[in-house]
């Protein structure tokens, strides 16, 4: 499944490039890919572990940027 999510508080490009390594570290995410500019979470993952891998890209960005957050 590939789904885009917004993301609020995402300071800068390089904050978002750590971010995109880590999310592509979970298991199960195929593809994931984020836009600074455009404030975007683009990821391709197994649908049947939406939750999981939410919950795990979530701590991710937060372990780069506390206040940074996936919106769903």
């Amino acid at each position: 499944m590939k789904k885009v999510f917004r993301m609020e508080n995402l300071d800068c490009a390089n904050c978002a490039a750590k971010m995109e390594d880590a999310i592509n570290k979970i298991d199960g995410v195929e593809k994931a890919t984020i836009s600074f500019m455009t404030q975007r979470l683009t990821m391709e993952f197994d649908e049947t572990r939406l939750e999981e891998i939410l919950e795990k890209a979530q701590k991710a960005c937060q372990k780069v940027d506390e206040d940074c957050c996936i919106l769903r």
